[in-house]
């Protein structure tokens, strides 16, 4: 993938930098808001991006994206006390939020989800065993037979395999499943809830059981 970093903290943005590398991923850094929106012309595939720049505001870029109809993919980096901001992007089109501080881990569970929803579009289906997902008409087939799905257990599917192999935290998952605003502050008890039946619903249709909690931290989706 192709990366845009826009992040006015060096440090933060060096570490960021250096773990996309490290992940076999091509990165650049944009420390202000006229090199952003210079910048991200070159069509990144995802747009990592934090809002309070010094030259002004983050949202421009994300303004810019879908204006232009880029088909890129924006993740906004916000503090924890703005939730005007996260609104605000996830109105004009960002694809996502994570608060800071985050891991690296969090991060990379985010920017495979986004890839899964930026590239699988179209007629592509994506296919785990016995599962077959089409992204463009919300359909899941188990054996070839479709399988009623909520739109949140639709979405929650997809970021689990996405993510397999991987330990997800329920905060990931919450902040995940509460990426459009009116839907802010998912709890660990509405989470279990979604996942619960979602894991009833794959079961009851001949799915074998791929969503394995880990105590006291999250959940896995694996075949392991």
């Amino acid at each position: 993938m192709k990366i845009l970093i826009v992040e006015d903290e060096p440090q933060l943005a060096q570490s960021v930098q250096h773990f996309i590398i490290s992940e076999g991923h091509t990165c650049e850094v944009a420390g202000d808001l006229a090199s952003a929106l210079y910048l991200v012309d070159n069509l990144f595939d995802i747009i990592i991006l934090d809002l309070n720049l010094p030259d002004g505001n983050g949202l421009e870029v994300v303004k810019k994206v879908k204006n232009e109809g880029m088909q890129t993919g924006v993740i906004i980096l916000s503090a924890r006390d703005s939730l005007e901001n996260k609104i605000e992007g996830l109105e004009l089109g960002a694809d996502d939020y994570l608060t800071k501080p985050f891991q690296m881990a969090e991060l990379n569970a985010r920017l495979k989800s986004l890839v899964r929803r930026v590239h699988f579009k179209g007629e592509e289906n994506i296919v785990f065993n016995e599962l077959e997902i089409t992204p463009s008409e919300l359909l899941v087939k188990i054996n070839n037979t479709p399988l009623d799905l909520t739109k949140k257990e639709f979405d929650l599917l997809v970021y689990f395999i996405a993510n397999k192999n991987r330990v997800l935290t329920k905060t990931g998952i919450g902040e995940h499943m509460s990426k459009d605003f009116m839907d802010y502050g998912f709890t660990d008890d509405l989470i279990y809830s979604h996942i619960k039946n979602l894991r009833k619903k794959l079961i009851k249709a001949g799915c074998n059981d791929y969503i394995k909690n880990v105590y006291g931290v999250g959940y896995k989706f694996t075949d392991a």
